[in-house]
């Protein structure tokens, strides 16, 4: 081999080195926490995790190869627990949080203003002040909502078009809770033109539910409504008044029907967790939760079980099997 010719062979392998080299070095490790409302083993709570995991690693973030997360399960509604767990995950130092419900963002606002926020599932986060504005977020908090207030009106239709011999409707709302209020406003201002008559029922505790829906079934030509909140902890208790006083019953998530429940309208939630990888991704790449609108849900779901409507005796409308996302017999 000529001189010259060896002295560019090994100037060539000389500068393939360093590019071996970086190959080889592992990814930096980013680092999240993410803080559960739902047990582990609550049918609803992992495929909503899982989802938020398969839309991370469709943009390019794994566990354990360039992502650490950190995840605190059953926080729920517990004030002291949700704190608990907030602060377990911030002392881990993550460079953002997931959370699901506007409860545990307000928790986790409280302990910092520095570390961003993804909520999930929020519920007026405007009127519960933990964003400034839907379109501009401001500080350090941002994410998905589960529905916009108008989708209420609808609860009250649907609960029309089931059992058209309704007249009145027992609403349950958590009055601890801005959009509970809303969404009761909405629905009280569309009776009206359905030749509907509402009255709220507060879901505090189980004992105030028996009495106030005991004492609504005794008049007779009634319907129930389930909206957003902490209806869903009393969930086995409504499907068992519902049962025992033969009341038609609107609820706002898939779940409802699935365990029992007559019909359901409202966002896919599992799905909301999915678009909130997108937030994620672009958080650590580098943009500010400020500057990323809050958004609405994009995916509805009709969902009907028809065992429950026969044990009711309703007919269900054709015109309202034929919209329905699943029929459960």
């Amino acid at each position: 081999m000529r001189r010259r010719e060896f002295i560019a062979l090994l100037g060539g392998a000389a500068a393939a080195w360093p590019l071996t080299a970086r190959a080889q070095q592992p990814e930096r490790m980013r680092r999240i926490g993410v803080l559960m409302n739902t047990s582990i083993d609550d049918p609803n709570g992992r495929p909503r995790y899982d989802a938020l995991l398969q839309g991370l690693q469709q943009r390019g973030w794994s566990e354990g190869r360039n992502l650490h997360i950190d995840v605190r399960w059953g926080a729920g509604a517990d004030p002291e627990r949700n704190r608990q767990y907030a602060t377990e995950l911030l002392a881990a130092a993550p460079e953002l949080i997931v959370c699901p419900t506007t409860p545990s963002t307000a928790v986790l606002q409280r302990i910092t203003r520095a570390v961003p926020i993804v909520f999930t599932m929020g519920l007026d986060p405007v009127g519960a002040d933990i964003v400034e504005s839907l379109a501009r977020p401001g500080a350090n908090t941002t994410g998905f909502m589960q529905f916009e207030y108008s989708l209420s009106g609808k609860w009250l239709e649907l609960l029309k078009e089931i059992a058209p011999g309704v007249t009145r409707a027992a609403v349950f709302r958590d009055p601890g809770n801005p959009s509970g209020i809303g969404q009761f406003a909405v629905i009280q201002a569309m009776a009206p033109l359905l030749g509907m008559e509402v009255r709220p029922v507060n879901v505090r505790d189980a004992a105030e539910i028996e009495h106030a829906v005991t004492a609504f079934a005794g008049i007779g030509n009634g319907g129930l409504i389930a909206t957003g909140g902490q209806a869903a902890t009393h969930r086995e208790l409504i499907f068992t008044l519902a049962a025992r006083h033969r009341l038609p019953a609107v609820y706002p998530y898939r779940f409802y029907p699935e365990a029992g429940g007559l019909i359901s309208y409202g966002p896919d939630l599992t799905d909301l967790f999915r678009q909130a990888a997108g937030y994620v991704d672009r958080i650590l790449k580098g943009e500010k939760p400020a500057d990323l609108p809050v958004q609405a849900p994009t995916k509805y779901q009709l969902v009907l079980n028809l065992k429950t409507a026969k044990a009711l005796g309703l007919e269900v409308p054709p015109t309202l099997l034929a919209r329905a996302d699943e029929v459960i017999e």
